[in-house]
């Protein structure tokens, strides 16, 4: 199923002893387009400091009483190192973070998420105490992994606040179509699915999809986005109405319409490949 970026913001996050604080915003990776952390403000407890939740640590939600419970606890977040979210998030930074939850990295794979899609099978077969082998493997491999930036600190970074580009501009190959409205996230990969992208100025009251695998850029000085149709392409795709749940069917029309090929059976293929070595 998928959720409005802009409908998670807010949502409560509970540890296994209390609750965090409530979401703020989100840092998602522009090369992937997967959410890769939630920014949270922290209640009073701990003066409202802004803290990062991964994604790795998130159970089953609590879609009714809007609650994301995570495996980690209040005092680890209170001593998890700090990260100015005002400010663009590096590999460095985010080495520290995941180092100091245990986390693997989720780079250097062919998954989204290491060598899969979802965010919480990272964590299986690691010991909590880092005696496992494979816990042991990627802690090395996460040592030529820093040795790697360390060499590359001055790359472009790749994590962006998800509240920013809204508003972005969404150009066409043959002209301006409108902005983006919201994203939507796959609430079991934390994937990008699709930019809303509200074309009012054109044509009133119509929203449309536009997938990740379509844009052909992005330019964050100039605030834009370019996607790879057309202007009559997108008036004529399926409108969208944030109201409703959107569906497979529906989704299934949408890549029918620009005839492209659709991300759910491009990841049955990905595990497939995956899973046969």
């Amino acid at each position: 199923m998928l959720r409005s970026m802009n409908d998670l913001e807010n949502y409560s996050i509970r540890a296994t002893d209390g609750t965090i604080g409530h979401v703020k915003d989100f840092y998602f990776d522009d090369a992937a387009w997967v959410m890769r952390y939630l920014v949270v403000e922290t209640d009073t407890w701990l003066s409202s400091r802004k803290v990062l939740i991964s994604p790795i640590s998130i159970g089953k939600p609590d879609w009714t009483a809007k609650v994301l419970p995570v495996s980690i606890t209040t005092e680890q977040v209170k001593n998890s190192p700090d990260i100015d979210t005002e400010k663009p998030v590096s590999r460095q930074h985010e080495m520290r973070y995941l180092g100091y939850y245990g986390y693997p990295y989720y780079w250097g794979n062919d998954g989204i998420w290491g060598g899969g899609i979802y965010p919480g099978m990272m964590l299986r077969g690691l010991g909590s105490d880092g005696s496992h082998f494979a816990y042991r493997e990627a802690q090395a491999q996460q040592a030529r992994e820093a040795a790697e930036v360390d060499r590359q600190q001055d790359a472009d970074p790749h994590l962006r606040s998800g509240k920013a580009v809204i508003g972005y501009h969404i150009q066409a190959t043959d002209g301006e179509i409108g902005h983006v409205q919201d994203l939507l996230v796959d609430e079991q990969t934390w994937a990008i699915r699709y930019i809303v992208a509200d074309t009012s100025n054109w044509w009133l009251g119509h929203q449309v999809l536009v997938a990740p695998q379509w844009i052909k850029d992005v330019r964050w000085p100039g605030a834009t986005v370019s996607v790879d149709l057309t202007r009559q392409a997108v008036k004529d795709a399926p409108p969208y109405d944030s109201s409703t749940q959107l569906d497979r069917g529906q989704e299934t029309g949408i890549y029918k319409h620009y005839g492209r090929r659709a991300y759910w059976a491009e990841e049955t293929k990905g595990e497939a490949i995956m899973s046969s070595h």
